[in-house]
């Protein structure tokens, strides 16, 4: 990967390490995006007594940490592995693979110009990588329409770069929802709590509503951004309380965040 971050990471930051050198009581670890060295403790493998540390790591495995402690002057970088959760491994093993496939399309394209892979990176890292984090999230950009890398490069580059982006990246997608709760002692409560469903079903926003048992109901949005999912779904849920109130239906929604 091409991507490499200045200086330290910051504590609590989770970073992506190779496994350097393994010893009774402690791991070595390269940070890949970082060009650092770091140390995880035994304690900070995994929770409970370890009996043998080549159990959980060896030389040359790729793992997730979290940044515990940070030394500058003596350079020193103290992580654990333990305190990494497998949703937070998940996104950050994503991220890693999104940069890469950033670094792909960019290749490929290079390849074609009959350019150097690494001389097309570094001039669009140098106009973007100053405004974007990653690459990934400038090609996201790219896909919206918010960004024209014509306007940042040749068109001779920008031409294919765009076309071959808009290919193999899918447009940015953000889902917000959680689980509604529902109930009436009416004699028609059941045909109630439908309508008021499908009324909150039919506010335009792609509202996926399910059963799941006994007054149970999940309820996900999507968009490109999360202010606007956010906008979403209060639409259908403002519908559904407003129904639930005038129809005796007993009502609660909790938020739930998805992975």
């Amino acid at each position: 990967m091409l991507l490499k971050k200045e200086g330290f990471p910051e504590e609590d930051e989770l970073v992506l390490c190779t496994v350097s050198g393994v010893q009774f009581h402690s791991v070595f670890v390269n940070l890949d995006e970082y060009g650092k060295s770091g140390l995880i403790h035994i304690s900070e493998i995994a929770p409970g007594r370890i009996r043998n540390i080549r159990d959980y790591v060896v030389e040359g495995k790729k793992v997730v940490c979290k940044v515990l402690r940070i030394d500058t002057q003596k350079g020193h970088i103290d992580l654990s592995l333990r305190r990494v959760n497998e949703a937070q491994k998940r996104n950050k093993l994503n991220q890693i693979k999104q940069e890469q496939l950033s670094e792909k399309i960019i290749e490929f394209v290079a390849k074609q110009n009959k350019q150097k892979f690494s001389d097309l990176y570094n001039k669009l890292a140098d106009k973007l990588l100053d405004k974007y984090p990653t690459m990934f999230e400038a090609f996201e950009d790219v896909v919206s329409g918010k960004l024209d890398l014509s306007k940042v490069i040749d068109s001779k580059t920008a031409k294919p770069l765009i076309e071959l982006i808009k290919q193999r990246i899918k447009p940015p997608e953000v889902v917000v929802g959680g689980e509604i709760t529902l109930s009436c002692s009416e004699p028609n409560g059941v045909e109630l709590i439908k309508e008021g469903l499908k009324k909150a079903g039919e506010q335009k926003n792609d509202a996926d509503i399910k059963y799941k048992g006994t007054g149970n109901y999940s309820i996900w949005v999507k968009a490109e951004d999360y202010k606007t999912a956010e906008k979403l779904l209060k639409k259908s849920l403002d519908v559904l309380e407003k129904f639930a109130k005038k129809n005796k239906i007993n009502y609660d929604f909790k938020k739930i965040e998805k992975d």
